[in-house]
Protein backbone atom coordinates (compact mmCIF):
# COMPACT_ATOMS: atom_id res chain seq x y z
CA UNK A 1 0.00 0.00 0.00
CA UNK A 2 2.78 2.54 0.68
CA UNK A 3 3.91 2.04 -2.94
CA UNK A 4 0.72 3.76 -4.10
CA UNK A 5 1.86 7.12 -2.74
CA UNK A 6 3.51 8.59 -5.84
CA UNK A 7 0.75 7.34 -8.12
CA UNK A 8 -2.03 8.73 -5.93
CA UNK A 9 -0.27 12.07 -5.71
CA UNK A 10 -0.12 12.23 -9.50
CA UNK A 11 -3.79 11.43 -10.14
CA UNK A 12 -5.20 15.01 -10.09
CA UNK A 13 -2.59 16.18 -12.59
CA UNK A 14 -3.50 13.23 -14.82
CA UNK A 15 -7.11 14.44 -14.87
CA UNK A 16 -8.62 12.09 -12.31
CA UNK A 17 -11.12 13.63 -9.90
CA UNK A 18 -12.06 10.76 -7.58
CA UNK A 19 -10.55 7.80 -5.77
CA UNK A 20 -12.94 5.09 -4.59
CA UNK A 21 -12.07 2.11 -2.43
CA UNK A 22 -13.75 -1.27 -2.07
CA UNK A 23 -13.38 -4.25 0.21
CA UNK A 24 -13.75 -7.97 -0.28
CA UNK A 25 -10.83 -9.95 1.14
CA UNK A 26 -7.95 -7.51 0.69
CA UNK A 27 -7.57 -4.04 2.16
CA UNK A 28 -10.52 -2.64 4.08
CA UNK A 29 -12.38 0.28 2.53
CA UNK A 30 -11.22 2.98 4.97
CA UNK A 31 -7.45 2.59 5.44
CA UNK A 32 -6.44 3.35 1.81
CA UNK A 33 -8.56 6.51 1.92
CA UNK A 34 -6.85 7.68 5.10
CA UNK A 35 -3.57 7.56 3.21
CA UNK A 36 -5.04 9.12 0.08
CA UNK A 37 -6.52 11.97 2.10
CA UNK A 38 -2.97 13.07 2.92
CA UNK A 39 -1.34 12.14 -0.37
CA UNK A 40 -3.81 13.86 -2.70
CA UNK A 41 -5.84 16.59 -0.96
CA UNK A 42 -7.62 17.54 -4.22
CA UNK A 43 -9.27 14.16 -4.81
CA UNK A 44 -12.80 13.29 -3.83
CA UNK A 45 -12.73 10.05 -1.83
CA UNK A 46 -15.41 7.40 -1.58
CA UNK A 47 -16.15 3.86 -0.43
CA UNK A 48 -17.81 1.51 -2.87
CA UNK A 49 -18.96 -0.09 -0.66
CA UNK A 50 -18.81 -0.62 3.11
CA UNK A 51 -21.04 -3.60 4.02
CA UNK A 52 -23.64 -2.84 6.66
CA UNK A 53 -23.56 -6.36 8.13
CA UNK A 54 -19.83 -6.78 8.81
CA UNK A 55 -19.48 -3.82 11.20
CA UNK A 56 -21.77 -2.47 13.87
CA UNK A 57 -23.54 0.77 12.95
CA UNK A 58 -21.49 2.76 15.47
CA UNK A 59 -18.21 1.41 14.10
CA UNK A 60 -19.22 2.46 10.58
CA UNK A 61 -20.04 5.93 11.94
CA UNK A 62 -16.69 6.22 13.74
CA UNK A 63 -14.64 5.06 10.73
CA UNK A 64 -16.51 7.39 8.39
CA UNK A 65 -16.15 10.32 10.78
CA UNK A 66 -12.40 9.78 10.89
CA UNK A 67 -12.05 9.93 7.10
CA UNK A 68 -14.40 12.92 6.97
CA UNK A 69 -12.12 14.70 9.44
CA UNK A 70 -9.07 13.90 7.29
CA UNK A 71 -10.81 14.98 4.07
CA UNK A 72 -13.44 17.56 5.02
CA UNK A 73 -16.01 18.01 2.29
CA UNK A 74 -14.30 15.44 0.08
CA UNK A 75 -15.50 12.11 1.48
CA UNK A 76 -18.53 10.08 0.43
CA UNK A 77 -19.51 7.02 2.43
CA UNK A 78 -20.98 4.33 0.23
CA UNK A 79 -22.81 1.60 2.15
CA UNK A 80 -24.51 -1.55 0.92
CA UNK A 81 -25.68 -5.01 1.81
CA UNK A 82 -22.75 -6.98 0.31
CA UNK A 83 -23.44 -10.71 -0.18
CA UNK A 84 -24.13 -13.87 1.88
CA UNK A 85 -20.65 -15.19 1.02
CA UNK A 86 -18.91 -12.17 2.55
CA UNK A 87 -21.33 -11.62 5.42
CA UNK A 88 -21.94 -15.21 6.50
CA UNK A 89 -19.18 -17.29 4.96
CA UNK A 90 -16.30 -14.95 5.71
CA UNK A 91 -17.50 -12.91 8.69
CA UNK A 92 -19.79 -15.26 10.61
CA UNK A 93 -22.70 -12.84 10.39
CA UNK A 94 -26.32 -13.27 9.35
CA UNK A 95 -27.46 -11.94 5.97
CA UNK A 96 -31.08 -11.13 6.76
CA UNK A 97 -33.37 -8.37 5.49
CA UNK A 98 -30.67 -6.58 3.48
CA UNK A 99 -32.92 -3.75 2.29
CA UNK A 100 -34.12 -3.01 5.82
CA UNK A 101 -30.58 -3.18 7.24
CA UNK A 102 -29.26 -0.71 4.69
CA UNK A 103 -32.25 1.59 5.26
CA UNK A 104 -31.80 1.46 9.05
CA UNK A 105 -28.04 2.01 8.87
CA UNK A 106 -28.58 5.02 6.63
CA UNK A 107 -31.07 6.53 9.08
CA UNK A 108 -28.75 5.90 12.03
CA UNK A 109 -25.74 7.44 10.27
CA UNK A 110 -27.67 10.58 9.42
CA UNK A 111 -28.49 11.03 13.10
CA UNK A 112 -25.04 10.07 14.38
CA UNK A 113 -23.14 12.46 12.12
CA UNK A 114 -24.94 15.41 13.71
CA UNK A 115 -23.23 14.65 17.02
CA UNK A 116 -26.55 14.01 18.75
CA UNK A 117 -26.99 11.18 21.21
CA UNK A 118 -28.83 8.40 19.40
CA UNK A 119 -31.22 6.01 21.13
CA UNK A 120 -33.58 4.32 18.73
CA UNK A 121 -35.19 1.01 17.88
CA UNK A 122 -34.84 0.32 14.18
CA UNK A 123 -36.32 -2.71 12.45
CA UNK A 124 -33.00 -4.58 12.28
CA UNK A 125 -31.07 -3.26 15.31
CA UNK A 126 -31.41 -1.02 18.35
CA UNK A 127 -29.07 1.75 19.47
CA UNK A 128 -28.83 2.92 23.06
CA UNK A 129 -27.23 6.25 23.97
CA UNK A 130 -24.54 6.39 21.27
CA UNK A 131 -22.85 9.69 20.55
CA UNK A 132 -19.89 10.31 18.27
CA UNK A 133 -17.13 11.88 20.35
CA UNK A 134 -15.69 13.50 17.22
CA UNK A 135 -18.58 14.32 14.89
CA UNK A 136 -17.22 15.59 11.57
CA UNK A 137 -17.50 19.31 10.99
CA UNK A 138 -18.60 18.46 7.46
CA UNK A 139 -20.64 15.25 7.58
CA UNK A 140 -19.86 12.84 4.76
CA UNK A 141 -22.34 12.37 1.97
CA UNK A 142 -23.88 8.89 2.22
CA UNK A 143 -24.66 6.85 -0.87
CA UNK A 144 -26.31 3.46 -1.18
CA UNK A 145 -25.03 0.53 -3.20
CA UNK A 146 -28.04 -0.32 -5.34
CA UNK A 147 -28.94 -2.66 -8.17
CA UNK A 148 -32.70 -3.19 -8.43
CA UNK A 149 -35.66 -0.86 -7.93
CA UNK A 150 -35.98 -1.09 -4.14
CA UNK A 151 -32.44 -0.06 -3.26
CA UNK A 152 -32.33 2.43 -6.12
CA UNK A 153 -35.43 4.19 -4.81
CA UNK A 154 -33.99 4.17 -1.27
CA UNK A 155 -30.84 5.79 -2.64
CA UNK A 156 -32.82 8.35 -4.62
CA UNK A 157 -35.24 9.30 -1.86
CA UNK A 158 -33.15 9.09 1.30
CA UNK A 159 -29.44 9.04 0.40
CA UNK A 160 -27.09 11.31 -1.51
CA UNK A 161 -26.87 9.03 -4.51
CA UNK A 162 -26.66 5.47 -5.78
CA UNK A 163 -23.67 3.27 -6.50
CA UNK A 164 -24.18 0.52 -9.04
CA UNK A 165 -22.06 -2.19 -10.59
CA UNK A 166 -21.86 -4.71 -13.43
CA UNK A 167 -23.77 -2.91 -16.13
CA UNK A 168 -23.30 -1.93 -19.75
CA UNK A 169 -23.84 1.59 -21.09
CA UNK A 170 -27.11 0.34 -22.60
CA UNK A 171 -28.31 -0.58 -19.08
CA UNK A 172 -27.89 2.90 -17.62
CA UNK A 173 -31.27 4.10 -18.85
CA UNK A 174 -33.02 1.23 -17.04
CA UNK A 175 -31.19 2.01 -13.81
CA UNK A 176 -31.87 5.73 -14.24
CA UNK A 177 -35.59 5.02 -14.63
CA UNK A 178 -35.71 3.91 -10.98
CA UNK A 179 -34.14 7.06 -9.53
CA UNK A 180 -34.75 10.79 -9.64
CA UNK A 181 -33.33 12.89 -12.45
CA UNK A 182 -31.00 14.65 -10.02
CA UNK A 183 -29.77 11.49 -8.27
CA UNK A 184 -26.00 11.20 -8.52
CA UNK A 185 -25.23 7.80 -10.05
CA UNK A 186 -21.83 6.23 -9.47
CA UNK A 187 -20.96 3.14 -11.50
CA UNK A 188 -18.09 0.74 -11.01
CA UNK A 189 -16.76 -0.25 -14.43
CA UNK A 190 -14.34 -3.10 -15.08
CA UNK A 191 -11.60 -1.96 -17.46
CA UNK A 192 -8.99 -4.22 -19.04
CA UNK A 193 -6.77 -2.07 -21.28
CA UNK A 194 -5.17 -4.63 -23.56
CA UNK A 195 -5.20 -5.30 -27.28
CA UNK A 196 -5.21 -9.05 -26.51
CA UNK A 197 -8.92 -9.65 -26.99
CA UNK A 198 -8.69 -13.34 -26.08
CA UNK A 199 -6.92 -12.61 -22.78
CA UNK A 200 -9.44 -9.91 -21.88
CA UNK A 201 -12.36 -12.21 -22.66
CA UNK A 202 -10.84 -15.09 -20.69
CA UNK A 203 -10.53 -12.85 -17.64
CA UNK A 204 -14.01 -11.48 -18.25
CA UNK A 205 -15.45 -15.01 -18.28
CA UNK A 206 -13.95 -15.75 -14.89
CA UNK A 207 -15.35 -12.55 -13.41
CA UNK A 208 -18.81 -12.90 -14.95
CA UNK A 209 -19.23 -16.51 -13.80
CA UNK A 210 -18.07 -15.57 -10.30
CA UNK A 211 -20.30 -12.51 -9.94
CA UNK A 212 -23.43 -13.06 -12.02
CA UNK A 213 -24.14 -16.39 -10.33
CA UNK A 214 -24.52 -14.57 -7.00
CA UNK A 215 -28.30 -14.26 -6.40
CA UNK A 216 -28.38 -10.46 -6.10
CA UNK A 217 -26.47 -9.99 -9.38
CA UNK A 218 -28.48 -12.72 -11.10
CA UNK A 219 -31.67 -10.90 -10.10
CA UNK A 220 -30.22 -7.58 -11.30
CA UNK A 221 -29.51 -8.98 -14.75
CA UNK A 222 -32.88 -10.69 -14.85
CA UNK A 223 -34.36 -7.20 -14.37
CA UNK A 224 -32.06 -5.84 -17.08
CA UNK A 225 -33.39 -8.48 -19.47
CA UNK A 226 -30.50 -10.98 -19.53
CA UNK A 227 -32.20 -13.81 -17.65
CA UNK A 228 -32.40 -16.25 -20.57
CA UNK A 229 -28.94 -15.34 -21.80
CA UNK A 230 -27.37 -16.09 -18.42
CA UNK A 231 -29.40 -19.19 -17.57
CA UNK A 232 -27.05 -21.77 -19.19
CA UNK A 233 -24.10 -20.32 -17.29
CA UNK A 234 -26.00 -20.23 -14.01
CA UNK A 235 -27.31 -23.78 -14.42
CA UNK A 236 -23.82 -25.11 -15.12
CA UNK A 237 -22.42 -23.20 -12.14
CA UNK A 238 -25.15 -24.56 -9.86
CA UNK A 239 -24.31 -28.12 -10.95
CA UNK A 240 -20.66 -27.58 -10.06
CA UNK A 241 -19.35 -27.53 -13.64
CA UNK A 242 -17.26 -24.37 -13.65
CA UNK A 243 -15.73 -25.05 -17.08
CA UNK A 244 -19.15 -25.40 -18.67
CA UNK A 245 -20.32 -22.24 -16.93
CA UNK A 246 -17.46 -20.24 -18.40
CA UNK A 247 -17.97 -21.78 -21.83
CA UNK A 248 -21.64 -20.78 -21.77
CA UNK A 249 -20.81 -17.06 -21.62
CA UNK A 250 -20.97 -15.52 -25.10
CA UNK A 251 -18.25 -13.14 -26.24
CA UNK A 252 -20.89 -10.49 -26.89
CA UNK A 253 -21.83 -10.39 -23.20
CA UNK A 254 -18.21 -9.99 -22.13
CA UNK A 255 -17.79 -7.16 -24.62
CA UNK A 256 -20.87 -5.46 -23.14
CA UNK A 257 -19.84 -5.71 -19.49
CA UNK A 258 -16.03 -5.53 -19.61
CA UNK A 259 -14.32 -2.52 -21.16
CA UNK A 260 -11.28 -3.76 -23.06
CA UNK A 261 -9.01 -2.80 -25.92
CA UNK A 262 -6.43 -0.05 -26.46
CA UNK A 263 -6.46 2.58 -23.68
CA UNK A 264 -7.86 5.17 -26.10
CA UNK A 265 -10.77 2.85 -26.93
CA UNK A 266 -11.29 2.16 -23.24
CA UNK A 267 -11.53 5.87 -22.45
CA UNK A 268 -14.14 6.28 -25.18
CA UNK A 269 -16.14 3.34 -23.85
CA UNK A 270 -16.03 4.71 -20.30
CA UNK A 271 -17.18 8.08 -21.64
CA UNK A 272 -20.21 6.35 -23.16
CA UNK A 273 -21.38 5.49 -19.63
CA UNK A 274 -21.30 9.20 -18.80
CA UNK A 275 -23.17 10.02 -22.00
CA UNK A 276 -25.82 7.48 -20.90
CA UNK A 277 -26.32 9.09 -17.48
CA UNK A 278 -23.57 7.95 -15.10
CA UNK A 279 -22.22 10.89 -13.10
CA UNK A 280 -19.07 9.21 -11.79
CA UNK A 281 -17.54 6.29 -13.73
CA UNK A 282 -15.23 4.46 -11.32
CA UNK A 283 -12.73 2.39 -13.25
CA UNK A 284 -11.78 -0.90 -11.64
CA UNK A 285 -8.63 -1.75 -13.57
CA UNK A 286 -8.11 -5.44 -14.29
CA UNK A 287 -4.62 -6.96 -14.58
CA UNK A 288 -3.14 -7.00 -18.06
CA UNK A 289 0.35 -8.26 -17.27
CA UNK A 290 1.76 -4.77 -17.68
CA UNK A 291 2.89 -2.23 -15.12
CA UNK A 292 -0.32 -1.17 -13.31
CA UNK A 293 1.04 2.34 -12.76
CA UNK A 294 1.56 2.79 -16.49
CA UNK A 295 -1.92 1.37 -17.12
CA UNK A 296 -3.49 3.99 -14.85
CA UNK A 297 -1.52 6.71 -16.60
CA UNK A 298 -2.53 5.42 -20.03
CA UNK A 299 -6.21 5.51 -19.05
CA UNK A 300 -6.01 9.03 -17.61
CA UNK A 301 -8.82 11.40 -18.63
CA UNK A 302 -6.27 14.12 -19.32
CA UNK A 303 -4.55 12.19 -22.10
Amino acid sequence: MPAHRDLVRSLPDLGYTDLWSAETAGADAFTPLALAAEWAPRLRLGTSIVPVFTRGPAVIAMSAAAIAELAPGRFTLGIGSSSPTIVEGWNGGVFHKPYQRVRDTLAFLRAAFTGAKVSADYDTFSISRFRLERPPATPPRVMVGALKQGMLKLAANHADGAITNWLAPSDVATVRSAVNDDTELVARIFVCPTADKDAARALGRLLISSYLTVPVYAAFHEWLGRGELLKPMQDAWASGDRAAANAAIPDSLIDELIVHGHPDACRERVASYVDAGVAVPVMSVLPTGGDPVEVVRALAPGR
